[in-house]
């Protein structure tokens, strides 16, 4: 078997035990590319996340297909990743496009009200949309403004800070007042390559059953 159908197997199991596997999402990856990432997109290791995450849209998103956004100060929304592209997506998708602003400061705002454009304006859909966004620290303060004004929203927020930041911002998202749910989650994963698909898997999945339970009781998943 592949390595991307082993790690589907691997989601299939977890969605099953987390009793998700009745669930369809539509999935999307949000890429930090600001300048303290640059290590980690030339040696491999964003290409690596990709490739992982993708596994869980294959088995969770009704197309099959992984959403990408990449940001900086500024952002960019690239074509989606499937199972039939996904080799080298990194390089020619990213570090190749001359489009792409890289390695600039932090502004996850601009970004994320690109994705509930996406998701609640441009895409309508009864599915809830699941994203997953990496960031390796300096989130800034207005994150939680956008986090809060999208409790309304069918989209869930599963933050992951990888690296040695504090991560002073994301850290604060369970404690949040002022929302209709919970629609966020942090996890801390210091070396994301020495993480197991199924400890990766597993703590992606923790929070949003209970997210979907909230939102479907709510009438914000319908």
């Amino acid at each position: 078997m592949s390595k991307i159908d082993l790690r589907k197997n691997i989601v299939q199991y977890m969605l099953e035990r987390k009793q998700l596997a009745h669930i369809s999402a539509r999935v999307g990856i949000v890429l930090d590319i600001t300048g303290s990432m640059q290590g980690l997109y030339k040696n491999g290791t964003v290409q690596e996340v990709v490739e992982r995450i993708l596994a869980v849209a294959s088995k969770f998103d009704d197309n099959g297909a992984l959403d990408v956004w990449v940001y900086d100060h500024e952002f960019s929304r690239l074509p989606a990743v499937t199972e039939q592209d996904f080799n080298s997506y990194v390089t020619t998708q990213i570090l190749k496009n001359k489009n792409i602003h890289k390695f600039g400061r932090n502004n996850e705002p601009l970004v994320m009200e690109d994705v509930i454009k996406k998701y609640t304006v441009e895409e309508q859909s009864s599915l809830p949309a699941f994203i997953i966004f990496i960031n390796d620290g300096g989130a800034v303060k207005s994150t939680k403004k956008v986090i809060v004004e999208s409790a309304i929203q069918p989209i869930f927020w599963q933050f992951v800070g990888i690296g040695n930041s504090d991560f002073e911002v994301l850290k604060k998202l369970d404690s949040m007042e002022g929302r209709i749910v919970d629609n966020a989650n942090f996890i801390h994963l210091e070396d994301i390559s020495a993480v197991s698909d199924e400890m990766l898997y597993d703590q992606l999945l923790n929070e949003f059953p209970m997210w979907i339970q909230a939102a479907t009781e709510k009438r914000i998943i319908r």
